[in-house]
C-alpha cells in the first residue's frame, strides 16, 4: 500500500541519503532502475530528451510516437549511450492504436511501471478566430485528453493488479494562468490535469500515484509558429526533462513553478484585476500569422 509519507519519504531519499551515500562512496542507485518506462512524444523536444535520460538512470524507456524516422533515431541515440530502448510508432487519437499499443508493450516487456504521458498538440488562436473552427477544440482533445486517458486506462490494470504504478502528465502552467487565446489548448490539458488528481485518489489504495508536470514555456517546435515567444524565456528540452525525471523519482502530485503558483493564487483573490491584467497583455500579443491562416503545432 502506498505510504501517506511517499512524497517526504523521497526528499529524506533524495536531501539526506543519497548525500551521505555519496560521501560514502556508494551512491544510491535511481528508482528508475531496472523499470519499464513509456514515454510519448519521445520523437522530440521533452518527449525524446525525458527518454534520454530516463534510460541514463537505468531504465528500459519504451519511446512512442507517430514518426517512424525519428523515432528511429531516438531509439538509436540512447542505445549509442549503453540505454536500452524500444521504438512503437502510435496515433494516439486512434483507438485501436493505442488499444494495440497496450497490448504489445504488455506482451513484449511484461509491464510497464511508469507512464509519461507527454505527447500533445498546442493551438495559440483567440476566440474570435475560432467561431468557424470548433476542429481545433475536437483535435486538442482528442491528441490532449482523450488519448492519454486511454493509454492510462489500458495500463492501469497492471499497475494495480502488481500493487504499484506511477503516472506523469505533462501539462501546462496555463492551467493556473488561464492565458487568453489558448482556450482549446488548456481546456484539454485542465481536463487531464483533474483527471489525474482523481484518478490518483482511486487508485492511492493499490499503490499507483499520479503527478501533473505542469510546464512554462519551453523552447521546442511547438512554440515556433508564434512570433512573441521567440524573445520569450523559455526552458530548454533538457532542463523539462530534469522536471519530469524528478516527477518521476519522487513522485508528488504536482510539479509547478513559482510564476505559475503566483498566478494560480491571483486568479483565486483577485479575479476581476487578474483579468484585467491578462486582458490588456492579450490586446499587446496578437494572433500570430500561423494562427491567422490556420497553421497548428502538434509534438
Amino acid at each position: 500500500m502506498t505510504s501517506l509519507l511517499l512524497t517526504p519519504r523521497a526528499l529524506l531519499r533524495r536531501h539526506l541519503l543519497a548525500p551521505l551515500a555519496a560521501v560514502a562512496g556508494r551512491p544510491l542507485p535511481s528508482p528508475l532502475r531496472d523499470r519499464v518506462v513509456l514515454v510519448t512524444g519521445a520523437s522530440s523536444g521533452v518527449g525524446e530528451a525525458t527518454a534520454r535520460e530516463v534510460a541514463r538512470r537505468g531504465a528500459t524507456v519504451l519511446c512512442v510516437a507517430r514518426r517512424r524516422r525519428e523515432l528511429d533515431r531516438v531509439v538509436a541515440a540512447v542505445r549509442a549511450e549503453g540505454g536500452e530502448a524500444h521504438g512503437y510508432v502510435c496515433d494516439l487519437t486512434d483507438a485501436a492504436a493505442v488499444d494495440a499499443l497496450v497490448q504489445r508493450v504488455e506482451t513484449e516487456h511484461g509491464r510497464v511501471d511508469l507512464l509519461v504521458n507527454n505527447a500533445g498538440r498546442s493551438i495559440r488562436r483567440s476566440l474570435e478566430l475560432s467561431y468557424d473552427r470548433v476542429h481545433d477544440f475536437e483535435r486538442t482533445m482528442a491528441v490532449n485528453y482523450f488519448g492519454p486517458v486511454r493509454l492510462t486506462l489500458g495500463l492501469l490494470p497492471g499497475m494495480r493488479r502488481r500493487g504499484d504504478g506511477h503516472v506523469v502528465n505533462v501539462v501546462t502552467w496555463g492551467v493556473q494562468l488561464k492565458a487568453p487565446k489558448f482556450a482549446a489548448y488548456i481546456a484539454s490539458k485542465t481536463a487531464l490535469d483533474s483527471f489525474a488528481r482523481i484518478a490518483g485518489r482511486e487508485t492511492w489504495a493499490d499503490g499507483v500515484t499520479f503527478t501533473n508536470v505542469r510546464l512554462d514555456l519551453v523552447r521546442t517546435d511547438m512554440i515556433a509558429a508564434t512570433d512573441a515567444y521567440r524573445r520569450a524565456p523559455a526552458k530548454s528540452p533538457e532542463q523539462a526533462a530534469a522536471m519530469v525525471v524528478r516527477a518521476l523519482e519522487d513522485r508528488p502530485i504536482t510539479v509547478s513553478t513559482v510564476a505559475g503558483r503566483v498566478g494560480e493564487v491571483l486568479n483565486l483573490v483577485a479575479p476581476r484585476l487578474s483579468d484585467l491584467g491578462w486582458g490588456l497583455a492579450a490586446a499587446r500579443v496578437p494572433d500570430s500569422a500561423a494562427a491567422r491562416v490556420g497553421a497548428d503545432r502538434s509534438a
